[in-house]
């Protein structure tokens, strides 16, 4: 199935790192702790393939995620390094895939910044700085 082979490819990827200390995805029924070897500073929750269950729609597939500080750097992380409130987080976005792929980012919660991936340079290009939702909008939606 395309969503575990998503989900082991960023735990590996997220564990070669050395960043991360603990892992929840949307995938596995438990936290995912780190070795104590590899010890990383930061906790992240992500789906490492949302809407893999509507491929077949030709509805857009993407990656969510959001990134913390652990509460004690240095340490074992804990289930409480996962469970902080959204105010402490450090970073989130998504990333889109399909006939291109666009990275959504805010970084430290003052801003939003768009980055469109240019395959020649394999490299994300900032293409739609300072995103703002317009203050009134005809239309609201969301998928459940």
């Amino acid at each position: 199935k395309l969503d575990i082979l998503a989900n082991d490819t960023f735990i590996n990827a997220l564990r070669a790192s050395k960043l991360i200390n603990v892992m929840v995805s949307e995938e596995n029924d438990e936290i995912i702790m780190v070795d104590d070897t590899d010890v990383g500073k930061y906790v992240i929750t992500f789906d490492p393939l949302d809407g893999s269950s509507n491929i077949d729609c030709g509805v857009g597939v993407g990656t969510i995620f959001g990134i913390w500080r652990q509460l004690i750097p240095g340490t074992r992380g804990t289930v409480a390094d996962a469970l902080q409130n959204g105010r402490q987080m450090v970073a989130a976005g998504y990333c889109l895939y399909g006939s291109f792929t666009t990275l959504v980012l805010s970084i430290g919660g003052t801003e939003v910044n768009g980055f469109s991936l240019d395959p020649a340079l394999g490299e994300f290009i900032l293409t739609h700085p300072v995103m703002r939702l317009p203050s009134r909008g005809k239309i609201y939606s969301c998928n459940e």
